[in-house]
């Protein structure tokens, strides 16, 4: 399966729009790419390259928790600088269900490119380009744990997972399941509590969302980025109860409740790009 997934995302980047063009059009995800549409919001420019890699995120819950940066540093490779803001770092859990996972020119297959996805996270930059450093992600999806660990390097875990709404609220279980890797779970609730709020430029929001691409290693510890794209976050104030999240504590982080500051966003449009050797 890998290497089969391996020779589609190579085929998919060199062959663009081409790849299964007929049944790409009748696939309602193919609205992703309208996100190219809105650029002026980002920090840098759009690779010339072509994206490689389209999802569609639904019920997100942006939880954050202030993190003193001697706790942190240590658990990110030396080739990787830790932001801090106003000498505070930050750990993320981010919760969401993928509804369309596909890559470029390839259809959203519904009830295999959909499925619950939860990943720990912090935040660098490097060269002057504000990324997302994964300490962790779990996903529901075989196929997402295998092409991401090949294609993007990136530390995915395979979860048994339940993502559902009810009553207004999103309940969300997670226990992974891979056997290399560390327990880790996450059983709660979360819903939005207000209109969208755009995050103004400056804010402690702004700084913690709005970015653009997201880092990685080879393993020689070369440094890799991949450049995302989608429009401004459409945030909206929220709430969250969890039972349960143990989601830090293999890193020996404990995240005790209430995380400092909720977020919800209802949908996400997302193209992400290959991987790229930073200079």
């Amino acid at each position: 399966m890998t290497a089969v997934l391996e020779r589609a995302l190579r085929t998919a980047a060199g062959a663009g729009e081409l790849l299964l063009r007929p049944a790409a059009l009748l696939s309602r995800s193919q609205g992703q790419g309208a996100v190219l549409r809105e650029t002026s919001h980002r920090p840098w420019a759009l690779p010339s390259e072509p994206w490689l890699m389209a999802q569609t995120w639904k019920d997100l819950l942006f939880a954050h928790w202030p993190v003193q940066p001697e706790r942190l540093r240590p658990l990110l490779p030396r080739a990787i600088p830790l932001d801090v803001r106003e000498g505070i770092a930050w750990v993320g859990v981010t919760a969401f269900r993928v509804s369309a996972f596909r890559l470029r020119g390839v259809p959203h297959l519904p009830g295999i490119t959909a499925f619950p996805e939860l990943n720990v996270r912090t935040y660098t930059t490097i060269d002057g380009k504000p990324g997302i450093w994964f300490l962790s992600l779990d996903a529901a999806s075989v196929l997402a744990v295998v092409g991401a660990r090949r294609t993007y390097r990136l530390p995915y875990f395979k979860a048994r997972m339940e993502c559902s709404e009810r009553g207004g609220w999103i309940e969300y279980r997670s226990r992974r399941a891979s056997r290399d890797g560390e327990p880790a779970a996450l059983a709660g609730r979360y819903r939005p509590t207000g209109p969208e709020t755009p995050a103004p430029p400056g804010s402690l929001a702004h700084w913690l969302t709005e970015r653009y691409c997201l880092y990685t290693l080879d393993e020689h510890g070369d440094v890799f980025r991949a450049d995302i794209h989608h429009p401004p976050w459409p945030l909206r104030p929220a709430e969250a109860a969890f039972e349960l999240n143990t989601m830090a504590e293999p890193y020996g982080l404990e995240l005790h409740p209430p995380p400092a500051l909720l977020h919800f966003a209802l949908r996400q449009d997302v193209l992400i790009w290959p991987l790229v050797r930073e200079a």
